[in-house]
């Protein structure tokens, strides 16, 4: 089944008294963008996060957000004595220079930037990844993929629709293609005719050119060629594979058969069909530009 490039997934996990939270979220992109958002004290984490996303999602613009809460120790808080006495000093001067009542309290030199910080701890259990924080991260992943693969049906059922669309208009084409050799070839030699003024124009030669020019409004190979496309693309949507580039390389080369038919039939209710065809085209490709 096909998956869409869009979804989300929230995973928990406890630690200690504390919890991780991870949350994945993906929209459409031409090619699979892992980028992981993480406290420094996970820094070191980063690529083997990356890395464990971008095997589950081939294809797609991904946003990690992990978050460290409650009491986890993952790091040490250090206050910055120096810093924390200018605070102070800075704060009791303002103080003193606009006469105000009262202390300057703890709770306002704390809130400080860089007053207190964390440090991460040299420890062992820092040294790989914490098993809490791959639960929280695969249990999100989990969730993408149940979101991904739901609007997957909803688009499949939709690729079906059009794509029999696709296959009815082509079936049009190719039963008036016939007639089309037919108008020509007879339209071609009556003007050769109108147009022989003198002289004789052996009956055999003339059937040869109209045979020749006629040949070239002939798309009985653009046919066959659109009805391998079609089949390669049947193929390629029940593959259970990412399939969204291939998808989109065959929808060019049904175009490219499409075009093609439209210039050599010179026909106008060939005409009219070849842009049904291609507006059927363009609504399928634009779906394909959500799937993975």
């Amino acid at each position: 089944m096909i998956k869409s490039m869009t979804g989300y997934g929230k995973g928990e996990s406890t630690h200690e008294g504390g919890r991780f939270v991870v949350e994945v979220r993906c929209v459409n992109h031409r090619y699979g963008e892992v980028t992981v958002k993480l406290p420094r004290a996970l820094m070191q984490f980063e690529n083997e996060i990356k890395k464990r996303v971008a095997e589950r999602l081939v294809r797609g613009k991904i946003d990690v957000f992990i978050q460290v809460e409650n009491a986890v120790s993952l790091g040490v808080p250090t206050a910055n004595l120096p810093l924390a006495r200018g605070y102070l000093k800075a704060f009791t001067s303002i103080k003193e220079a606009l006469g105000l009542e009262g202390e300057v309290k703890l709770s306002l030199i704390a809130c400080q930037r860089d007053v207190v910080t964390v440090a991460a701890e040299a420890e062992a259990t820092l040294e790989e990844i914490p098993p809490e924080l791959v639960a929280a991260l695969e249990d999100a992943l989990r969730r993408v993929d149940e979101m991904r693969l739901f609007e997957g049906e909803s688009l499949y059922a939709d690729f079906q629709k059009r794509r029999e669309a696709l296959a009815q208009l082509i079936a049009k084409v190719a039963a008036r293609s016939p007639l089309v050799v037919q108008e020509y070839a007879q339209r071609l030699k009556e003007r050769i005719t109108q147009l022989l003024t003198e002289g004789n124009v052996p009956e055999e030669r003339l059937a040869v050119e109209v045979a020749l020019l006629a040949d070239k409004c002939d798309v009985t190979e653009e046919l066959v060629r659109l009805e391998s496309h079609l089949r390669q693309f049947d193929e390629t949507l029940n593959s259970g594979e990412p399939v969204g580039r291939k998808l989109d390389f065959l929808l060019q080369e049904i175009n490219r058969e499409v075009n093609t038919t439209g210039s050599k039939a010179n026909d106008a209710q060939m005409a009219a069909l070849v842009v049904e065809l291609k507006a059927e085209l363009e609504k399928i490709r634009e779906q394909v530009q959500n799937i993975e």
